[in-house]
């Protein structure tokens, strides 16, 4: 299925693309917290990775594809290096660096869902295990750095609604017959889309109704 998405040189391609822009937001955390050249690696690795790899390992489709395929283990260790040398520059092309992660968020939860659909898992968990595909590499990264994972946190942006939109897109182009590259492609440029507008216009998930003045704000 994903290959009547995209041929397996794009999704290839794009799959490194999206593999980078996660280690280098993976590897800027560990700057800024201090960690050494080992602890910018391992947290590439893991926010590059870590989505990926939990779909492959609920599927079934072992050895993961982070294990077989080079290019996937050697980009974010290329990424950890330019950081490691270049972070003031890189931190100063934050803004470029989020339209590519909230691309990648796009793309991942669009493949995610085809692939975990294409292993026999039902249209619901599909795109639940697209969603985890999108999101997963980011809250290992956090709970590695000992913070409270950005999805979690009232105070960031949406991230995880766009990746279930586009999930969802997903899931019913499949239900109805009518997944095709530019419906896929449509998919994913509406997570995309809407990624940029919640950081454009700081859009939040609402907290707990009525809440009450005693409870201690965190």
């Amino acid at each position: 299925m994903l290959q009547q998405l995209f041929s397996p040189s794009v999704q290839h391609t794009l799959d490194l693309v999206g593999i980078f822009v996660f280690a280098i937001s993976g590897a800027l955390l560990a700057v800024r917290k201090n960690f050494d050249v080992f602890g910018i690696a391992v947290l590439a690795e893991a926010t590059a990775l870590g989505g990926g790899l939990f779909r492959d390992l609920i599927i079934g489709a072992v050895p993961p594809a982070a294990f077989t395929d080079f290019g996937y283990f050697v980009t974010p260790l290329l990424a950890a290096v330019l950081v490691f040398f270049l972070h003031p520059h890189v931190e100063r092309i934050q803004v470029g660096v989020n339209v590519f992660d909230a691309a990648g968020l796009g793309l991942f939860c669009v493949a995610g869902t085809t692939k975990a659909y294409e292993y026999g898992l039902g249209l619901t968990q599909s795109a639940t295990l697209g969603l985890a595909t999108a999101v997963g590499g980011g809250v290992l990264r956090d709970v590695l750095a000992n913070e409270v994972p950005s999805l979690l946190r009232w105070d960031r942006d949406l991230y995880a609604v766009p990746a279930i939109v586009g999930a969802t897109m997903a899931v019913l182009c499949i239900r109805y017959d009518a997944l095709t590259p530019l419906t896929g492609g449509l998919a994913a440029l509406t997570a995309f889309v809407l990624r940029l507008l919640a950081m454009k216009y700081h859009w939040r998930a609402p907290r707990a109704w009525n809440r009450r003045s005693t409870v201690r704000e965190e």
